[in-house]
């Protein structure tokens, strides 16, 4: 829950409006070059600056979505982008009716858990895409089910739609990695390519980041002031990251989505060894 002194204490250690705003730009860059993938930016970014506690980060990160995902797809499919619209509605679908679980999970899983999760999301994605990149995929850009099961509607209909709910629940619970999820799932499973997979992906989430937010307001979990302006700062950046997304080549923007992955995932492992390391003097001391 976030309480009067949480909300204080966020004020005082939040840093300038400029800041907050600097904050968003930037999540908006990296949504849209990444068809997601902000909160992983977000949620680190946050928690310097500002004092919140750890299920109100991911509830503000996953608020500050919004913005990212409904300009980033707007984007995607007006300025020369694909949206793959059989599975992502299938998707869109569930990953709404997971952000209601998803938001409500958090406050019962352990953060060791789910640091560990994200880093393991994140280490299979990046070596997916390096190996794309190095020519070495076994699928050869393929997805990993025939061309005629995509086009069969009872394949791709229930599939997306059981991909969206678990995706939709780790986004919504987490405020981050979903399009870390989605992605990787659009193109192995449903064959799209990696600019389509990002479109999809954020049209996929804007609904989800919305239920996510109500959900999380309404168990106390979300800062809506700080999301506001992270929001207002997405917009502009959202923008940006979806032209240079659309402008590069396509190994050039897979081997940026891995290296992406992979700096997050290297920090985070960081994180939890340093956290380990300050807490045995304590454990010894009580021994």
């Amino acid at each position: 829950m976030v309480t009067k002194a949480d909300k204080q204490a966020a004020e005082d250690s939040g840093g300038s409006t400029q800041a907050r705003l600097g904050v968003g730009f930037t999540g908006g860059v990296i949504g849209g070059l990444l068809g997601g993938g902000s909160g992983v930016f977000y949620v680190p970014a946050l928690e310097k600056l500002t004092s919140l506690p750890r299920p109100s980060l991911h509830g503000t990160a996953g608020a500050a979505n919004i913005a990212v995902c409904g300009v980033g797809a707007a984007t995607f499919a007006m300025v020369g982008g694909s949206i793959d619209l059989r599975a992502g509605t299938g998707m869109l679908v569930g990953a709404t009716v997971g952000a209601v679980f998803g938001a409500r999970l958090i406050l019962r899983v352990s953060h060791r858990l789910l640091q560990w999760l994200f880093i393991g999301i994140l280490l299979v994605t990046c070596a997916k895409l390096f190996l794309d990149a190095a020519g070495a995929d076994p699928l050869e850009g393929s997805a990993v089910v025939s061309a005629s099961l995509i086009e069969n509607v009872w394949f791709t209909v229930p599939v997306s739609i059981a991909l969206g709910v678990v995706i939709g629940a780790w986004s919504a619970g987490m405020g981050l990695g979903g399009g870390l999820l989605a992605v990787p799932a659009l193109m192995l499973v449903f064959g799209a390519d990696l600019t389509t997979a990002e479109g999809t992906s954020l049209l996929m989430f804007l609904p989800n980041a919305i239920v996510g937010t109500v959900v999380h307001a309404r168990q106390g979990t979300t800062d809506l002031r700080l999301a506001t302006l992270l929001n207002i700062g997405a917009v502009p950046g959202a923008l940006i990251g979806v032209l240079v997304a659309l402008a590069l080549d396509l190994k050039v923007l897979g081997l940026v989505f891995a290296v992406f992955a992979l700096a997050v995932a290297v920090r985070e492992i960081y994180r939890i060894v340093a956290e380990h390391r300050s807490m045995r003097p304590a454990t010894l001391s009580q021994e």
